[in-house]
């Protein structure tokens, strides 16, 4: 038997496209197609071919047991490496072998018949997992608890919400015995309850010896669940790596120092008044995107008014990659009345002791007086809050599955 469970070795997938060529018709009838196809049936439409290639020369391996995480920007093509080592789509180039049957879970409901009852669909989604109906019988009521379905066990799923739909998906993909298990983003949708429900299940499938692939934009959850971390850039392996290390690596490249509002960003208001820039900062006042723990966060805001706003409140709000509020910090709050604002300018929050756990973390900016909202920004920024040694004995909570900590101290009264 193999110590490994997958060994990939020069996998590529390239597709091509088209591009018309200038002056050719973008749109045409059936009948311009078939009086082109008689005067010329040996020419095809003018046309460029373009060859993209969303995964080239990816070499890797996974050991047995190993909880994998994969990370990368928008079209890195992880999802394209997830695809053919399901076996859904074929390379270009190169070849993986996989050691142990593969379940996995790319998108919500992958395999799930619309017509079929949730609990046809777990004996169908188990059958196409290569499950025998008896493997399937001795697992089916643990997936039916964990789903949390039973009430709607006997519908068909094409009534389920997206997130039973999604849970359902998962419980199966979860608890059937298979020795490799891919999972694409499938924290993206459900609430944040069953969020970290799935991360206790997947990490309690690494821990019994069975391999994992997660796919993720959640580098809390990567660093939760995984050791070991893929980067992926522009569909090639820019980096493979201890988690923590290629976390921070892609953040350096992914998290912009600084944000410019202008056109085209989502936000909500009156624009009366309205940020146009955010920075953040680190203790010495230089641009930075990572705090360590502990650590102080500086934050400047530009601001531009359209009229005079009277009692102005200017706010941020942290939140996680679950999308749970941690604090907030309010001027009308914190330091009561402040001048009304006739022109633009710049307000600087600082914050010490940030006692947040490692991990990735949003900042939504707000800007009202007593009656309305003039600017409300949602992800205005993201911050990166990296371990530091913070406890006399230096050890660093980084496993920790809690989001702050405090300091403390504590007496013993023993023999």
């Amino acid at each position: 038997m193999s110590d490994f469970a997958i060994r990939v070795n020069g996998l590529g997938k390239s597709y091509q496209i088209s591009h018309q060529a200038a002056g050719a018709h973008r749109y045409r009838t059936l009948r311009e197609d078939l009086i082109n196809l008689a005067k010329n049936p040996f020419t095809r439409s003018p046309s460029n071919k373009e060859i993209v290639w969303a995964l080239q020369d990816v070499s890797f391996e996974v050991e047995q047991g190993t909880a994998l995480g994969i990370i990368g920007r928008n079209g890195a093509g992880k999802s394209t490496l997830l695809k053919l080592l399901s076996r859904i789509t074929r390379p270009t180039t190169g070849h993986a072998d996989i050691y142990g049957r593969v379940g996995s879970l790319l998108e919500v409901g992958t395999g799930f018949h619309p017509e079929l009852t949730g609990r046809e669909n777990i004996f169908l989604n188990g059958a196409v997992l290569g499950m025998s109906r008896r493997e399937i019988q001795r697992h089916f009521d643990e997936i039916v608890e964990f789903s949390g379905v039973e009430k709607f066990l006997d519908t068909p799923v094409k009534r389920f919400s997206s997130g039973m739909y999604m849970r359902l998906a998962f419980s199966v993909a979860a608890h059937l015995e298979t020795e490799i298990l891919l999972i694409d983003e499938v924290l993206a949708v459900g609430d944040a309850a069953f969020q970290k429900k799935c991360l206790g299940k997947m990490g309690d499938v690494a821990k019994t010896g069975r391999t994992v692939l997660f796919v993720s934009h959640q580098m809390a959850s990567v660093q939760t669940l995984c050791e070991q971390t893929i980067l992926l850039d522009a569909g090639q392996v820019r980096n493979i790596g201890d988690s923590n290390t290629i976390i921070r690596e892609y953040l350096k490249t992914k998290l912009p120092q600084e944000a410019r509002f202008g056109v085209g960003i989502t936000r909500k208001g009156t624009g009366q008044a309205h940020y146009t820039q955010a920075r953040i900062l680190d203790e010495s006042g230089q641009p930075s995107t990572s705090i360590p723990m502990g650590g102080t966060l500086i934050v400047e805001l530009e601001f531009e008014t359209q009229t005079t706003i009277k009692a102005p409140n200017f706010g941020l709000r942290l939140y996680n990659t679950l999308k749970q509020d941690l604090v907030a910090w309010r001027t009308e709050e914190t330091v009561g009345e402040i001048s009304d604002l006739t022109h633009g300018g710049k307000v600087r929050l600082e914050v010490t002791n940030l006692n947040l756990m490692p991990g990735i973390y949003y900042a939504a900016l707000g800007l009202s007086d007593g009656y309305e909202t003039h600017d409300l920004i949602e992800e205005a920024l993201e911050l990166e809050i990296v371990p530091h040694s913070i406890y006399p004995t230096g050890r660093i909570p980084s496993k920790s599955p809690s989001v702050i900590f405090t300091p403390c101290s504590w007496s013993f009264d023993y023999q």
